[in-house]
């Protein structure tokens, strides 16, 4: 699907981005009055930073997605990006290129944090959230920039296909063939093809354990590991997490239900695993993972059903709650350094889960 041409900033975009940065900037005892009373459900505290953008959000809330068209859901995420990503991440080089997806080539964007002479670095395939309807390169251009500063990786971020118009498997299916065409081009792109992750946020996360787990079960190449940062995993919608935040903490259940719709129809097979990688019968022989979730987000339950997963099926899995905030908090660059160190934090994971594979690979060779 060509991409939808980004809408300019209307006067009003400016002005909240602009509040935005200011309210950032503000000293601790200011945003407390601006947030009111600390939230907390479940024994947890929702972050400051977290509850003032809820707080300014409120003052000009968005319409449920019910009824609305796609193309309102795909603007009003970048709209809601661009107020909190802040400015570019500096990194070596930002290059569009395409690869292969199921029925065609695809955009993708190659990010490169350092372009010296040496061993081919690794290489991490990021599929971006959106809920399968919304969400493309420039709407994840900072997450991947800031992973590609902290995990020693080069970043590809691909843009599949999305619902309706290309309604499940679509999205599953262009995720699969970009992986094994990122393991076939590994020259092109100047990695290693041994170490080649697979990750994503949200239906990204999704999408990159779907991924993981049907590569490794078939004959083609494997991913060497998965990064799932508040992931879907589940389209049956039972778990605690998506009752208790179901309104009020920017992700609604009300939304997601539309997302999931989007995607698979009113009578979708919401038990395929492909679907539901919850509801996968086994796991085992799936990359090593890091699961990320966020305390106040509605997906948080599934995520972590998912590591626990990956687990009793011995594939080594990390979890990593991070109690204070809420889903895509990965985008919430322009203030605070509590989302920064999040990504940086994984993408630390991702170095050092990549430095292993080398060890191991050096040592085999050695033998």
């Amino acid at each position: 699907m060509a991409p939808e041409t980004p809408q300019p900033l209307t006067p009003v975009d400016r002005l909240e981005i602009a509040a935005a940065r200011i309210v950032a900037g503000l000293p601790r005892s200011l945003k407390r009055r601006i947030a009111g009373e600390p939230i907390r459900r479940e024994g947890l505290e929702l972050d400051l930073d977290m509850q003032v953008l809820i707080k300014l959000a409120e003052r000009n809330p968005s319409p449920p997605l019910a009824g609305r068209a796609p193309a309102e859901a795909r603007a009003e995420l970048r709209r809601s990006v661009r107020g909190v990503a802040g400015a570019p991440i500096p990194i070596a080089s930002v290059t569009e290129t395409t690869i292969a997806g199921a029925e065609g080539p695809l955009r993708a964007r190659l990010y490169v944090a350092d372009d010296a002479a040496g061993e081919p670095p690794p290489l991490i395939v990021y599929y971006h959230g959106g809920g399968w309807v919304a969400g493309d390169l420039d709407t994840h251009d900072q997450p991947c920039r800031l992973l590609a500063r902290t995990s020693g990786a080069r970043v590809l971020s691909v843009d599949y296909r999305l619902a309706p118009e290309h309604p499940f498997p679509a999205p599953v299916d262009d995720a699969l063939a970009a992986f094994n065409d990122a393991v076939a081009s590994a020259g092109r792109l100047g990695v290693d093809a041994s170490r080649i992750a697979v990750a994503g946020d949200s239906a990204g996360g999704h999408l990159a354990a779907v991924t993981a787990r049907t590569a490794s079960a078939g004959d083609g190449p494997r991913p060497a590991f998965q990064l799932l940062i508040y992931p879907v995993t589940d389209l049956l919608g039972v778990s605690g997490s998506r009752v208790t935040f179901a309104e009020g903490f920017v992700l609604t259940k009300a939304n997601m239900d539309w997302y999931e719709e989007q995607l698979v129809g009113v009578d979708g097979d919401r038990r395929d695993p492909r679907a539901s990688p919850l509801l996968a019968e086994d796991l085992a022989g799936c990359p090593p993972a890091l699961v990320v979730t966020a305390g106040f987000d509605p997906l948080r339950d599934e995520g972590e059903a998912y590591a626990a997963r990956l687990r009793d099926a011995g594939v080594p899995t990390s979890l990593r709650r991070h109690a204070g905030y809420v889903h895509g908090f990965t985008h919430v660059l322009i203030g605070g350094t509590g989302p920064r160190e999040a990504v940086a934090e994984m993408g630390g994971m991702l170095r050092a889960a990549f430095e292993r594979l080398e060890t191991r690979a050096v040592d085999q060779l050695a033998r």
